[in-house]
C-alpha cells in the first residue's frame, strides 16, 4: 500500500501535474518504498510527462524502457526514442530501430525507416552485436534502398544476400547468442564439420554446472532453452559419426545426449533409446556402444520420442518386442507399435504391416484389403519392395473391351433409358470387369477407398475374389459418382435389378450387339 508521500504524487499525476507524472513514472521504473516495479506503468506516466515538456522523462524512456514494452504504445513513443538517441543514448537508437523495422506501414514509421537503418549501421560498425543482429535480419534490397552506404559502397546486386551474412557473422563473433545459433543453423544444413567446430565451445559451456547424466538431472535444477537442447543433440550426433572410441569422447557424447533427451529433445531421445537397445533404426544389432542392452531404459526413451511424433521410435519399439533376448517379448505388442509407426508415415513399418496382413489373408478375408492399403502407402514413399509386393496383392485397373464395344454401339437416348446398366458398363470399362462381375457386383459394398473388392461368389460360384487398385483421381471421382447412384437400391436378387439371368436378359435386350459379340462377352 502506498505511503502518504506516494499517495500525494499519485493524486497529482492523475490531476495532470507534469512533475508528479515524472515522479510517479520514476517510482514505477525503479520501484518505490511501497510501489512495485512495473515497466508498463512507468512508460505510461513517463510518456504523459514527456508530452508536457519534461525532458528527463523521454531520456528515462530511451535509457530503460525496452522494445518489448515500447511496442505496445506505438507510434506515440517513437518521438521520445528519437530524441533520446539524438541526445547520445545508444540504447534508445536500438529500440527505435526495432520499433521502426517491425512497425508495419504506419506513415510515422515509414518516415523513420532510413534513419533507423543508418543508426543501426553506425552502432553495428562500432561493434554493437545487437545492431549487427538487427541488420542481418533485414533484406539486402531494403537496406540498399534506405541507406546505400550500408553495403560498403558496393552495388546492391553484388551484395544481394551477402550483407546479411556479413553482419550475422560479426554478431556471432561478438558473442550474441541469437546470432551464434542462427549461424549454427545455417552450418547444420550446409557444413556439418563447420557446425561442430562452432558448436563444441558453446556446448561445453552449457555443461558447466550441468548434471552428469539424465538420472542426476532429476534431482537438480537445470534449465536450458530448446535451441540449446538441439545444440547438444546435434553435437552428440556429429561426435558419434566420427567413430571416436576414446573413453572421454564417448563420455562427452553420452552426456550431451542424455541431457538433451532429459530436456525433451526427441531426436536425442530416439538416439539414446537405440543406444540402450544396442541397435540401429532398422532394428539391426550394433556391435559398439553399451556393453549389454538395457531394454527397460531403451523403451523409456523411445516411448518419449514416439509421443513427440517420431515414427522411427515406434518402429524401434516394435523391433525390441520381437527380440528373443527381451524377457517381455510380445508379438501383439510389437504389432501395435508397428501399426502406430505406419500410421505416422514410416515406410518400413507400412511395408511390414502390408506383408503381415497379406500373410494372414487365409484367416481373415479382409486382410488383403489392409495389405493393399499399407503397401500403397509405402509405394507412395518410393519403396521398391512394396511396389513388387503390391503387384501380387492387387491388379491394376485395365479397360474391358466387351463393355467398351457395348457402350460404343448405343445412342445417348438408349444410355439414358437404363442408367443402372450404363453405370455397370462404365464400371467395367474403368476397372476391367468381366460380364458377370459387372452385372452382379454390389458397388457400394465393393468400394474400400483405396481399392475395389470384386467378390460375386455368393451369386456366381465360378468367380474368384480379387482386388483392383484405384490409382488416379479420375477413377476415384467416377467410382464416387457410381456409388451415389446405386446407394438407394438393393443389390440382392430380390431387388430392382433382379437375379443374374434377369440382368443378363435385360442387357441383351437393351443392347442387341451384346448378344452377337460372344468373343468379347465371354464370362
Amino acid at each position: 500500500m502506498a505511503n502518504r508521500e506516494e499517495l500525494g504524487i499519485i493524486r497529482g499525476a492523475r490531476g495532470g501535474d507534469a512533475a508528479c507524472q515524472l515522479a510517479l513514472g520514476k517510482l514505477y521504473l525503479f520501484g518505490g518504498a511501497s510501489l512495485p516495479r512495473s515497466l508498463p506503468t512507468a512508460l505510461h506516466w513517463l510518456d504523459r510527462a514527456a508530452g508536457q515538456q519534461q525532458d528527463e522523462a523521454w531520456m528515462l524512456i530511451g535509457s530503460y524502457i525496452p522494445y518489448e514494452q515500447a511496442q505496445h504504445k506505438m507510434p506515440a513513443v517513437l518521438v521520445w526514442y528519437e530524441r533520446a538517441y539524438e541526445a547520445g543514448i545508444e540504447q534508445a537508437g536500438l529500440v527505435l530501430a526495432q520499433l521502426v523495422l517491425n512497425g508495419g506501414s504506419v506513415p510515422a514509421v515509414q518516415a523513420l525507416q532510413g534513419k533507423a537503418l543508418q543508426l543501426l549501421e553506425v552502432s553495428a560498425r562500432s561493434g554493437c552485436a545487437e545492431a549487427q543482429w538487427l541488420l542481418a535480419q533485414q533484406p539486402a534490397a531494403t537496406v540498399a534502398a534506405s541507406s546505400p552506404d550500408l553495403l560498403d559502397n558496393q552495388p546492391a546486386v553484388a551484395q544481394e544476400g551477402a550483407s546479411g551474412q556479413q553482419w550475422l557473422a560479426r554478431a556471432a563473433d561478438n558473442g550474441l547468442a541469437a546470432a551464434q545459433y542462427a549461424v549454427l543453423e545455417q552450418a547444420w544444413n550446409s557444413d556439418p564439420a563447420a557446425y561442430l567446430e562452432r558448436a563444441l565451445p558453446l556446448s561445453r559451456q552449457l555443461l558447466i554446472g550441468a548434471p552428469i547424466d539424465a538420472e542426476a538431472a532429476r534431482n537438480v535444477e537445470w534449465a536450458v532453452l530448446p535451441v540449446q537442447l538441439t545444440l547438444l543433440s546435434r553435437c552428440a550426433e556429429l561426435l558419434e559419426a566420427r567413430a571416436d572410441e576414446r573413453d572421454e569422447a564417448q563420455a562427452e557424447l553420452l552426456q550431451y545426449r542424455e541431457l538433451a533427451a532429459y530436456g525433451g529433445d526427441r531426436q536425442a531421445q530416439l538416439a539414446l533409446g537405440l543406444w540402450f537397445a544396442r541397435m540401429d533404426g532398422a532394428g539391426r544389432r550394433q556391435t559398439h556402444g553399451i556393453a549389454a542392452a538395457n531394454f527397460k531404459r531403451a523403451i523409456r526413451w523411445l516411448t518419449l520420442a514416439g509421443e513427440q511424433g517420431l515414427a522411427e521410435a515406434w518402429f524401434a519399439l516394435s523391433r525390441i518386442y520381437l527380440k528373443p533376448e527381451f524377457s517381455q517379448r510380445c508379438v501383439a505388442e510389437a504389432q501395435r507399435y508397428l501399426e502406430r509407426a505406419a500410421e505416422m508415415g514410416h515406410s518400413g513399418a507400412q511395408l511390414e504391416c502390408g506383408m503381415y496382413a497379406w500373410r494372414n489373408r487365409r484367416t481373415d478375408e479382409q486382410s488383403d484389403v489392409r495389405a493393399a492399403y499399407w503397401l500403397q502407402k509405402a509405394v507412395a514413399q518410393g519403396c521398391r519392395e512394396a511396389e513388387a509386393a503390391l503387384a501380387r496383392v492387387a491388379a491394376v485397373a485395365k479397360p474391358a473391351a466387351w463393355a467398351e464395344t457395348v457402350l460404343g454401339s448405343l445412342s445417348r437416348e438408349s444410355l439414358e433409358s437404363q442408367p443402372l446398366l450404363t453405370a455397370r458398363l462404365e464400371l467395367a470399362c474403368l476397372f476391367g470387369l468381366s460380364r458377370p462381375e459387372a452385372l452382379l457386383l454390389d458397388i457400394p459394398a465393393a468400394d474400400q477407398g483405396h481399392c475395389l473388392v470384386i467378390d460375386i461368389r455368393a451369386s456366381y460360384g465360378r468367380s474368384k475374389r480379387r482386388l483392383v487398385l484405384l490409382r488416379t483421381a479420375r477413377e476415384r471421382q467416377a467410382l464416387d459418382r457410381l456409388v451415389r447412384l446405386f446407394e438407394p437400391y438393393d443389390n440382392s436378387a430380390d431387388g430392382i435389378e433382379g437375379n443374374y439371368r434377369q440382368r443378363l436378359y435385360r442387357l441383351k435386350t437393351w443392347a442387341p450387339v451384346a448378344a452377337h459379340v460372344d468373343d468379347l462377352l465371354a464370362a
